[in-house]
């Protein structure tokens, strides 16, 4: 692609000068009379030219090669790897057997009111004078029953991690 700003156009299409320029973006000729003779000019002309040219095509090759994530969609930027969904699959079975044997472990370890208690405590965040509060007891009674809930549950699942083949 031409880039009628560049180093190289700006030369080419001053062929009374070399044209460049400078770091501060300020626009630089040099033309015969900054030379000792037309020929030094001349030939410093034609590597000027030379050079640019060189330049230019290096760049424009780069340029080829090089994929903006403006020209993509959307889509093609946000999707995920293959590696991404087996790995949020894993996770979601998981996620699933956990809940199921935390079902399993609330359901066969504890008493009704033990998972009822754990469940206000541990799920709906209600103090345990809150709780005893609600079901009219005391708050020594709520305090026991939530350990040894949590008792059960904690030797529930050390069975089955100690059942669990790795």
């Amino acid at each position: 692609m031409f880039n009628p700003k560049s180093d190289y156009a700006l030369n080419k299409m001053d062929p009374e000068a070399i044209v460049y320029i400078d770091s501060r973006g300020t626009l630089i000729r040099l033309t015969v009379e900054n030379f000792a003779s037309p020929e030094e000019f001349q030939r410093w002309k034609e590597w000027s030219d030379s050079d640019y040219r060189g330049t230019d095509i290096a760049d424009a090759l780069f340029s080829k090669r090089i994929l903006s994530l403006h020209s993509l969609s959307q889509k093609a930027v946000t999707s995920q790897s293959p590696e991404d969904v087996l790995v949020k699959a894993q996770e979601l079975r998981e996620i699933q057997e956990l809940r199921c044997l935390l079902t399993e472990g609330l359901d066969t370890c504890l008493t009704a009111t033990q998972r009822r208690r754990l469940c206000l405590h541990c799920v709906c965040r209600l103090t345990v004078r809150q709780i005893a509060r609600l079901e009219g007891t005391t708050h020594q009674g709520i305090v026991k029953s939530i350990k040894a809930a949590k008792k059960n549950i904690g030797k529930f699942f050390a069975d089955r991690v100690a059942k669990t083949p790795f």
